[in-house]
């Protein structure tokens, strides 16, 4: 999956692997066709963007809970 940067620094990127459903494939799909994507990589990348964007904030308290959680039990 590339990623298309506006500046004109080099961006590192990562090829992820992944299994979606069939039903979030056909969604996908569907928007790219319509011509709102150019192409899946960019839908999937736009969502995750956009997800981790929206989400950050409780993310981060989760990931910390779940650190004092494990500092203070040992429990995975």
């Amino acid at each position: 999956m590339g990623v298309k940067n506006m500046s004109l620094e080099t961006v590192k990127t990562t090829v992820v692997k992944t299994e979606i459903s069939e039903g979030l494939l056909n969604q996908a799909k569907s928007l790219n066709e319509a011509g709102w994507f150019r192409d899946l990589d960019e839908l999937i990348l736009n969502a995750l963007r956009r997800y981790l964007e929206s989400h950050r904030h409780e993310l981060m308290e989760e990931f910390i809970l779940q650190d004092v959680d494990w500092g203070l039990t040992g429990d995975e």
